[in-house]
Parts: C-alpha cells; structure tokens; sequence
C-alpha cells in the first residue's frame, strides 16, 4: 500500500539496465476494492468505496473515488461528504485472504525469497531467478500477467538494487504499471522526490525538517548528517540521510515473524453502556487468543485501543506477568485498560484488542498465578479454549463463542460458552 507522497518528475524513463536490480515490490493496486470490482464488473468506471455504510473508516477505495480526495483510513462520513455519488460496498475479508494467499503462491512460484509486508504487498529477490525466468523487468511483466488473468486484479511492480528504492519505485508505477529504477540511477530518483517519501517521514518529522529548511530529498542529502540529526534526533536523522542517498542494506526474508495479533471493532451506533464495550472486548480477545494458539504463539503485553464519539484515541498497554495465548487472561486485563481510559464521557466509537510481544509458545515456560496454586484442580482454562478452536475448525466461526453475565456488575468477567445452531 505505498501511501506517501509522490512526484511527477519520478514517472519517467530512467534507463534500462538491469544489472544489480534484483530487488521487486510488487503492490496490489487498490486491493480491496479491486477484489470488489472483480466480483462486481458492472461497478468498474464507478467510484467505489469498501468499507461501512455510515460508519467506520474506508478501508479502500477505486482510484474514480480518489479523485475526490478519498482515501483509506478516512472515516466514512467524510468520504462520502466529497464523494456522496459512490458505491459503498462492505468488506469481505474472507475473499481478500483468499485472494491474497493466491498471489503470494504465484510470487512463490518466481522464488523463495519472497517477504510479503501486509496482505497485498511483497518484495522478492529474483537474482536467482533470472537464468530461469529472464531479466527483472520480465519476471515483473509475467507476474502482472498472471495475477490479473487468475484474480481479475491489477498490481504494480517497482524494480531496483535495494527494498526502499523498490517501494518507492512501485508507488511512482501505480496504478497498473512497471517502474526500473537502474543501480546508477538511483540517487537522481531520489532527488526528484519530496522529504516525506522517506520512510519514517510522517507530518510532524516533515514539520521538523521544514523548520530547517530541508523540503526534498535532494535538500536532506545535501545537508550536513548533524543537523538532520538535530532536526529530528541522532538515530532517525543518522537513517533519513542514508535513505536520502539510497542506502539500505536490507535483504528480502522470506520468514517474518508477526510482531502482535490484534482485532477491533467500529459499533453501529456510539456506545454508552461500558458493560457493552466490555463484552465486545471480551469477543475481540478471544479472537486474539484464537490466532495466537493457531500460530503456536503467545503474548507479553496486552493492548486497548478505545476511539471516542469525537474520533478522539486512546491506547492503553500493560504487561502480563506470564505470556499468555489464553483469552480469558488477554480480557481480563483489557477490561482493567478500558475501564481505567479516561474517556471524557464520551461514548465509544471503536474499540480494538492487540497482543503484543509475541514469542514461541513451546519456548515459554508458563508460572501459575497464586490464586491457582492455591484453588481446587479444575480443568486448564487453555485446554477448553482449544476444544472451542476445534469445534469451530469443524462447525465455523460461529458455532462456539464466549459471553458474559450481564445481570451482576461484579461478574462482568465470568465468560460462558454460548454454541450457535449447528443445524
């Protein structure tokens, strides 16, 4: 999803040698929306947004709705204020994943060395690829092929000697397109570019950076390392003026390992009643759990995001003392986290549960808490939070779930099972 601003000047022809660019970004060119007009072609030609009708963000929209001033992450209300004439279409994160897993086998099928970043990017390193397959620029041409006559999707690839300079170059490509960004002609790409294509560069490093007068990459190389430094501080001034002079030693890793599992929810109306934050709180982390346990993972920090009726956010974090793939626990104290935000009064908009701080569950040693050394034997709460993961494996999502006592205030925390028709 390459987001940051771009310049004309960077769209053009700069050269055709290949040699020493091995490095691909290949970029699904307004994702979602294109899995929507996929299964929608008489939407094509329209402005599409995906996402909730009234409610929410939008989470994409076609390039018809751009011209607007549409863009992703915008809540609703406002998109559709500029663009009132749009199709708005739910989200279908099922048809996504799928899709996604289905591009990311046809970029397997190029290499191994394939790092997908989020659900509809990736970099690859195809220097091993070339003597089978052809120069970079072919490979990028076969994959475009392939994606949109198996997904009816279009994406757009940018070819350079590192993962940066790709990144950038794939964003300049969009939409539907192919940029080569030569090894030699790395540096002047770059110049042509404002401050905040940079990585790491949102508004107020931006702001930081004007103040002394640096607006492009080409005024950020051109200055001296210390007063970068001094702009923004030493280790993100030291990294700014390496990437203004297309320094980036990092190589594709085909394994990343997840940093947190999170999930939230937009309500359909502002919610007042805390009782019902909490029971979807409650819902979000046993969906956390869920993942961690699939993944064989667990969680030293539990966090809360809580967005207010005035699109105000807070985050909340705390650290648990035993890792923990158990939703029960992950609740418990994000409950505490929602109950303790300071919310002005205000009702609630969203709220979100993320685990973070992920490690091996195999590799963690698991302490009990006092209150269960000292209890009597009763079953191991993981041991039936894995028997709902079967029962939903085998039934659905919704065959199993869990819920609270919503009569006593004190017993907020008790969860039950609560099984769907499985007729």
């Amino acid at each position: 999803m390459s987001r940051g601003p771009r310049a004309a000047a960077a769209r053009r022809d700069w050269g055709r040698e290949e040699d020493g660019c091995s490095i691909l970004h290949v970029d699904m060119d307004a994702f979602f929306a294109s899995v929507e007009l996929a299964r929608r072609p008489q939407l094509r030609g329209l402005p599409v947004i995906v996402g909730g009708a009234q409610r929410g963000v939008v989470l994409a929209a076609t390039y018809e709705a751009r011209a607007f001033g549409v863009h992703s992450a915008m809540p609703m209300t406002a998109a559709l204020r500029m663009c009132p004439q749009a199709v708005v279409v739910p989200p279908d994160h099922t048809a996504y994943r799928d899709v996604s897993q289905g591009v990311m086998r046809i970029l397997h099928d190029v290499t191994a060395l394939v790092e997908q970043v989020s659900v509809d990017e990736a970099f690859l390193d195809v220097a091993g690829a070339r003597r089978r397959l052809g120069p970079p620029t072919t490979i990028a041409a076969e994959i475009r092929r392939r994606v949109h006559a198996e997904f009816g999707i279009t994406c757009s690839v940018g070819i350079a000697a590192n993962k940066f300079v790709a990144k950038l170059a794939s964003g300049h490509a969009k939409p539907d397109g192919v940029l080569l960004v030569p090894r030699a002609a790395t540096l002047d790409f770059l110049r042509v570019l404002p401050v905040g294509a940079l990585w790491g560069v949102g508004e107020r490093t931006e702001a930081a950076l004007a103040r002394w007068g640096i607006r492009t990459v080409a005024e950020l190389a051109d200055s001296d390392v210390a007063t970068v430094q001094r702009a923004v501080g030493k280790v993100a001034g030291a990294h700014l003026f390496d990437l203004s002079w297309g320094r980036d030693p990092r190589p594709v890793q085909p394994h990343r390992e997840e940093k947190s599992i999170g999930a939230e929810e937009t309500f359909a109306e502002d919610v007042a009643d805390l009782g019902v934050v909490q029971a979807k709180v409650l819902e979000l982390a046993d969906r956390c759990a869920t993942r961690l346990r699939h993944k064989e993972l667990v969680a030293r920090t539990v966090t809360v995001k809580v967005r207010t009726s005035d699109f105000r956010t807070l985050t909340r974090s705390r650290t648990l003392t035993t890792p923990s793939d158990v939703g029960r626990e992950l609740y418990l104290v994000a409950r505490e986290l929602v109950a303790g935000a300071d919310l002005g009064g205000l009702p609630v908009r969203l709220v979100g549960v993320r685990a973070e701080g992920l490690e091996p569950a195999a590799a963690t040693v698991r302490q009990p808490t006092l209150e269960e050394a000292v209890a009597e034997p009763t079953p191991d709460r993981r041991d039936a939070e894995r028997v709902m993961d079967e029962v939903r494996a085998r039934f659905g999502a919704a065959a199993i779930r869990t819920g609270v006592h919503s009569s006593d205030p004190e017993a907020r925390s008790t969860t039950t099972f609560v099984p769907a028709d499985l007729s």
